[in-house]
């Protein structure tokens, strides 16, 4: 667990490719970039009773043990910190277990969640079949994209509010903002999953979240190339719970290598989200106007029905686009097998374009019948556009429609 520091009036930009990393920061022998610090355990000078381990302090080159604390992973905990402007940042060997970590530091047995009825399936299932099953956590899940269902939902035992926007895969979106109104009124965490935006588009510590969480596996790793997660918090208490899980609790902490890959990623990540945001409003917009496409979901279409609120509460629409073809299942089945650009892989967010199917894939953890509910047909696909020429990857979406007719 650690503090973000730098310059308060740096920008994102500058953040992203230089916070914590200044050759001056640590005793090293001026290198630019952050080396990988493989080491699991450190030597110390000498053996002192009164000094405790939450004494020690990693900003002062203070190590003992790599699952207590690393200099690469360190590194990033700050940047990661100062990007969605908060003050503490665990990071964690997958998102899931950021996720996990961050609900267990909220409830206890007994407690009540109010989540989004429209996350992504193994944030869905871990809510119904961990918390709610084992662990005597009640969950309600609602349709957030009225307040309202959310106002309805808390009670007197609610100690979480856990949202995602937008949504995986249907793209819808919460008032940030308004939930957190309605958390503070019965004195609950809000937690919002903000992998689908990166802090580049959407900054919901700013917006009155608690903890805002990361699969840093997506976007702010940007290449396909390592597993991890994050959570993010400017309250201490939160903090102090969530690091003694990732420390303590759960052992659960981000590998060096993957810090490093992430550190690295993090350069880029303005400059991706920008081809990112292109290439998915371009994508979406051709969609939009095709005959074999039924329905397009992008909050950077006008036609969104909650493109007012994402004019409001984001910087961009996000490189995540989702479509239903007008066909059935051997419709989508041929129309996937023609495409060359988009590769059929699950996860998102790299510089490659991939598709994916909610219903098989992501989502198959859910009943037909709670596909149905949500609005997951098997005609819905899911885009992740990549930072390839948008002209190429409209043109092989293009000829793999025409081939259907």
């Amino acid at each position: 667990m650690t503090d973000s520091s730098g310059d308060p009036d740096a920008r994102f930009e500058t953040l992203a490719v230089t916070h914590a990393e200044q050759p001056s920061h640590d005793q090293r022998a001026g290198d630019v970039t952050m080396p990988i610090h493989l080491a699991s355990t450190y030597a110390v000078d000498g053996i002192d009773p009164d000094t405790a381990l939450e004494d020690l302090d990693p900003d002062d080159n203070e190590y003992l043990y790599t699952r207590l604390a690393n200099p690469t992973r360190n590194a990033l905990e700050k940047r990661l910190a100062a990007l969605e402007g908060g003050d503490h940042a665990m990071a964690f060997a997958s998102g899931t277990s950021a996720i996990v970590a961050t609900v267990m530091a909220t409830v206890e047995p007994g407690d009540h969640v109010v989540a989004f009825d429209d996350l992504y399936g193994g944030t869905n299932t871990m809510l119904k079949e961990l918390f709610r099953d084992r662990l005597d956590v009640a969950v309600d899940f609602v349709d957030a994209r009225d307040p309202a269902n959310v106002s309805d939902a808390v009670r007197e035992e609610t100690e979480l509010v856990w949202m995602e926007t937008p949504t995986n895969p249907l793209l819808r979106l919460c008032d940030i903002e308004a939930i957190a109104s309605v958390a503070e009124s019965v004195d609950a965490t809000l937690g919002v999953d903000n992998t689908f935006l990166s802090p580049y588009f959407q900054r919901p510590l700013e917006l009155g979240a608690d903890v805002v969480v990361h699969s840093t596996t997506k976007y702010l790793n940007g290449h396909s190339d390592s597993l991890g997660g994050v959570a993010v918090t400017s309250d201490e208490d939160v903090a102090a719970e969530i690091g003694f899980l990732q420390q303590v609790g759960m052992g659960n902490v981000l590998a060096p290598f993957d810090a490093f890959l992430t550190l690295r990623g993090l350069k880029t990540l303005p400059l991706r989200m920008r081809q990112h945001e292109t290439n998915a409003a371009e994508i979406a917009a051709f969609l939009d106007e095709h005959e074999r496409v039924e329905a397009v979901h992008y909050p950077g279409l006008e036609s969104h029905p909650q493109y007012d609120l994402a004019e409001r509460q984001m910087d961009g629409g996000g490189g995540v686009v989702s479509f239903e073809l007008a066909g059935d299942l051997a419709a989508v089945e041929e129309f996937v097998a023609r495409l060359d650009e988009f590769e059929l892989a699950v996860s998102l967010g790299g510089v490659e374009s991939l598709i994916e199917h909610p219903a098989s894939m992501t989502h198959s953890p859910l009943s037909p019948e709670e596909r149905a509910e949500l609005g997951i047909t098997d005609s819905l696909l899911r885009v992740s556009a990549g930072v390839e020429h948008p002209r190429d990857l409209i043109a092989d979406l293009d000829s793999a429609l025409d081939a259907l007719e």
